[in-house]
């Protein structure tokens, strides 16, 4: 008795009749810069553990109780932008342009106040260190300062152009200029940030840490 042999048909393989590899060219294109921009980060990372651990941790450095609180509502900040921005796509993916906006804006806002606290609390840091007055003492501190202020610096310079550009997809999406897929891959660029600063507050501020102080 012969049994006969039924070939799959391409449409039964992918339900849909959707290529499997297909990616939109923008969202494709996030991807590459944050795999790039993820080694960047990842350097300065490193470079800021290799000068924690090679010479003896200075005991005035400024990362106290105060700190760490201030150092806290930073990271609250950023991750309720971060729920927020998902909340933008979520709007944008049922074609709902003015709740879009409205959860853009507060994306925005929360990005602006952890601008805003780390101004603060870089001013006070070059205040009482007097980092431009005069060489600190200890051989590990000129190092570490700089691995600090790279690390920090280049992710609030992230934070600042996130803003920037999301405040003007926001402004614009509302008027009816841009399509879902710019929402989300502007969310892709937003949560690489955040991610990126969940790696910083660990590694510079609590595991850095003096609560005596």
């Amino acid at each position: 008795m012969s049994h006969a042999t039924v070939e799959p048909q391409a449409g039964d393989l992918w339900s849909g009749g959707v290529k499997p590899y297909t990616m939109d060219s923008k969202k494709f294109g996030m991807w590459l810069f944050i795999a790039s921009d993820s080694i960047t980060f990842a350097a300065l990372l490193i470079a800021y553990s290799y000068v924690r651990l090679s010479a003896p941790w200075p005991e005035d450095m400024p990362f106290n109780l105060k700190s760490i609180m201030l150092s806290s509502l930073m990271t609250f900040c950023l991750l309720s932008s971060s729920l927020t921005m998902v909340f933008a796509v979520a709007a944008s993916a049922k074609g709902d342009r003015d709740k879009t906006f409205n959860w853009l804006m507060a994306t925005v806002a929360g990005g602006l106040l952890f601008v805003v606290l780390h101004g603060y609390e870089w001013i006070h840091i070059i205040h009482d260190q007097k980092l431009f007055m005069y060489a600190p003492e200890g051989a590990a501190l000129p190092g570490i300062w700089a691995t600090f202020f790279c690390c920090t610096g280049m992710h609030m310079l992230h934070v600042t152009i996130g803003v920037a550009y999301l405040f003007g997809l926001a402004v614009q999406y509302k008027g009816g200029k841009f399509k879902p897929i710019d929402v989300e891959v502007a969310g892709l660029y937003w949560h690489f940030v955040d991610l990126v600063w969940m790696f910083v507050f660990p590694l510079i501020y609590l595991m850095s840490a003096n609560m005596q102080g």
